[in-house]
């Protein structure tokens, strides 16, 4: 089991990283990234925090905890700065916050941060084929979300991945100890949006691909 979309005490989180990750380690899983919400006012105090954290506990963790960011309700014009900056402060998995249905992301925000070299677009509403297609050249996994609401779009989201060939994620979004998925959750997430198993074994195949690639040399 893997999640690549959570968020802890340096954003709107509810645990330390030490308790975030116990808590994960306790259900399983191979890997979690931490990826609190930021824009530019932040980003320079939440990365280095996550990735001292992870070198510290990495040490004494069977699950293996990923510094990463998700950048939330910045301009789309300001994406691949804050991306740049972000893989120089050390995030391994930088997140996209995409257009979900339920809050007033800014329109453009999925197409800029696609082109700004993202790993994931966190629940991207209901993103267009063009936006899809892109995400499949560009490498960007979307996101089917376990998470209350933003999940309403999860059957759009993988239909258009799969005509497009775009790589996917499944994650919770979790901010407490409630929200952690276990690996039953996420298979019924994947299934739930549409995808068979034979489908969801490869997003798994995905995930950890996606994580051996980014942490390596951690």
């Amino acid at each position: 089991m893997i999640d690549l979309h959570t968020h802890s005490i340096f954003s709107d989180g509810e645990l330390v990283p030490a308790e975030h990750l116990r808590r994960v380690e306790n259900l399983g899983y191979e890997a979690v990234a931490i990826t609190d919400h930021a824009d530019s006012s932040n980003l320079d105090f939440i990365i280095p925090r996550i990735v001292k954290v992870a070198e510290d506990l990495n040490r004494f963790s069977q699950t293996s905890l990923v510094p990463g960011i998700e950048l939330t309700h910045v301009p789309p014009e300001m994406f691949a700065e804050l991306v740049a900056r972000s893989r120089k402060l050390g995030a391994r998995i930088i997140v996209g916050h995409g257009e979900t249905v339920m809050e007033p992301v800014k329109a453009g925000t999925n197409m800029a941060a696609i082109l700004s070299g993202i790993d994931i677009l966190a629940h991207p509403g209901f993103i267009t084929q063009e936006e899809a297609h892109l995400a499949a050249e560009k490498g960007v996994y979307l996101e089917l979300t376990g998470r209350k609401g933003h999940s309403l779009t999860n059957g759009h989201v993988a239909r258009m991945a799969l005509e497009s060939g775009a790589l996917l994620v499944v994650n919770a979004d979790a901010h407490g100890p409630g929200d952690f998925m276990t690996a039953e959750m996420a298979e019924t997430v994947a299934l739930g949006a549409g995808l068979d198993k034979e489908r969801y074994e490869k997003v798994r195949q995905d995930m950890s691909a996606l994580v051996a690639r980014n942490i390596s040399g951690m």
